[in-house]
């Protein structure tokens, strides 16, 4: 087992109408003025930013807004988002959305309280030293950023997707209403449900440390998301369902299935972060993309933990080596993939990258981490290539 530190700040307000309390949890934390920051017309159309704005006046907080943040947020929002928010005062950043808004808004609560370039953090040329707080209403049960101490960032600019993660930025609070993600389409639920999954994936998959408590935990939250995923496949209403894939979007990314363990591998992430980057495809959909490719490449490095994966996650029986028990879990889980109407390799992504895009992604891949990828099996360039080509 390895020393670790368990951090969790963030205060969850979970269940039916519980937006009604933003405003005042905004005072609670701090906030004066608020900079109200979400994604498209949906969450006006919705009735959600206007349930928002009088929660907000009804404990006299004043705001400026700014939409439009798109998946893979980009680097140009954050910019005028900064640039909006000193100008106008602001104290305290509100998320209405999901992922993608929330790691917009820890972008931009770097920019706002730390000064200089805020994409010097993803380049890692320099560390944060504060953050502006962050509050989150989550519209979307996928990244688990709304308890989570990273953010992930596009900059048009050569297309690069990066990561930057620091204490920091962890919300202050998150405001959880799985009434809120009742009218999602199927393929967003469906791709949301995989990045829930593949946040504990990539930590129950690591080279060293780990505890039987960590590992109960983590596979009983997979076991929990994919009969959900099931359950919402076939009844999208179903509201209890979707209060299960909520609370696990949260606790696979707040760090709970990583105590113990050296981190997890995560070149899957990485690897697709390069792949969205560049495709701007849907995060979830491009790591069921990638998974099984990536899966079959290392697997040979940790048997035993793949063959436990396949019977305790995936429920494979019957004997074998762990060598054929992990290729089984592998297959399983490609088919619950499936299952749920996401793809399994790039061309059903509707991705068909050449040559050089191929060598192009590797590399970035390599350069954002600064070294090998991955910890099951650390991976140089020509891995990541030969994996994004089995993958096609």
């Amino acid at each position: 087992m390895k020393n670790f530190v368990y951090n969790t700040p963030t205060k969850v307000v979970f269940g039916k109408g519980v937006e009604e309390e933003v405003g005042r949890l905004v005072r609670e934390f701090g906030g004066h003025k608020v900079l109200l920051h979400y994604g498209g017309g949906s969450v006006e159309r919705s009735g959600l930013l206007g349930r928002i704005r009088k929660a907000l006046e009804k404990e006299g907080v004043s705001r400026v807004e700014l939409g439009g943040v798109v998946p893979n947020p980009r680097l140009s929002l954050i910019r005028e988002g900064i640039e909006l928010g000193r100008r106008e005062g602001v104290d305290f950043v509100l998320a209405v959305g999901g992922g993608s808004v929330i790691d917009s808004s820890k972008a931009i609560g770097y920019g706002l309280a730390d000064g200089g370039d805020v994409w010097d953090f993803y380049e890692r040329k320099r560390k944060a030293s504060t953050c502006a707080p962050i509050g989150a209403v989550l519209t979307i049960a996928a990244a688990g950023s709304e308890m989570s101490s990273s953010c992930v960032i596009t900059n048009e600019e050569g297309w690069i997707k990066r990561g930057y993660t620091s204490e920091l930025s962890r919300p202050r609070f998150a405001v959880m209403n799985p009434e809120l993600t009742l009218t999602l389409p199927a393929y967003q639920t469906a791709s949301g449900c995989v990045d829930i999954l593949m946040h504990t994936m990539e930590r129950y998959f690591y080279h060293s440390g780990g505890m039987e408590l960590t590992d109960g935990i983590a596979e009983a939250l997979l076991r929990t998301v994919m009969k959900n995923a099931l359950v919402l496949r076939d009844d999208p209403a179903c509201y209890e369902a979707r209060a299960e894939v909520m609370w696990a979007s949260s606790l696979s990314h707040n760090g709970l299935t990583g105590c113990g363990t050296d981190g997890g591998d995560w070149a899957s992430h990485k690897m697709e972060h390069e792949l969205s980057g560049l495709f701007d495809v849907a995060h979830g959909a491009g790591l069921s993309a990638i998974w099984g490719s990536w899966a079959r490449y290392v697997y040979r490095n940790a048997p035993a933990r793949f063959a436990r994966f396949a019977q305790k996650v995936m429920g494979v029986s019957g004997g074998g080596t762990h060598e054929e028990m992990a290729e089984k879990g592998i297959e399983a889980m490609e088919n619950f993939f499936r299952a749920i109407h996401m793809p399994t390799s790039l061309a059903e992504l509707g991705v068909h990258p050449t040559e050089a895009q191929i060598r192009d992604m590797a590399e970035k891949c390599i350069r954002g981490v600064g070294g090998p990828v991955g910890v099951v099996r650390p991976l140089e360039v020509e891995d990541i290539m030969e994996i994004y080509k089995k993958a096609q």
